[in-house]
């Protein structure tokens, strides 16, 4: 009892145990994207302006810099992983391998891509004034 149907047993078919990790993770990155744009949303509003000057000097504390390096991790992982889904669900050929790499690198690139913006807004230095 409880080890399936007869022919299920005897194909060896059933559950792999894999889904409530990927389950788990979506909520998980879920919950911190709330978190963390709520931080983001909070913390733009607090903001005497949002020019330039104002938000680049805002970000250039590690304050500011290292919840926006974890909202970018964040949004780009719960991104691949719900795209992902998809893919695995409606894709059912051979383009599913394809489309599941391009997925992959468009994640990742776009992921690095926004670290790298951070990174050089958060360690650019503020020169006010005239140029010498």
């Amino acid at each position: 009892m409880g080890n399936g149907t007869s022919i299920g047993r005897v194909r060896g078919l059933g559950s792999a145990h894999e889904g409530t990790h990927h389950w788990v993770h979506q909520r998980i990155t879920a919950a911190s994207n709330l978190a963390l744009m709520t931080w983001l949303i909070v913390s733009l509003v607090r903001l005497p302006d949002l020019g330039y000057e104002t938000v680049q000097a805002w970000l250039s504390a590690p304050i500011a810099a290292v919840p926006m390096i974890l909202l970018v991790i964040s949004v780009f992982y719960h991104f691949r992983l719900g795209l992902q889904v998809v893919i695995e669900d409606y894709q059912h050929d051979e383009t599913r391998i394809v489309l599941l790499t391009l997925l992959n690198f468009f994640a990742i690139g776009g992921g690095v891509f926004a670290i790298f913006s951070i990174l050089k807004i958060a360690f650019t230095v503020v020169t006010t004034g005239a140029p010498a």
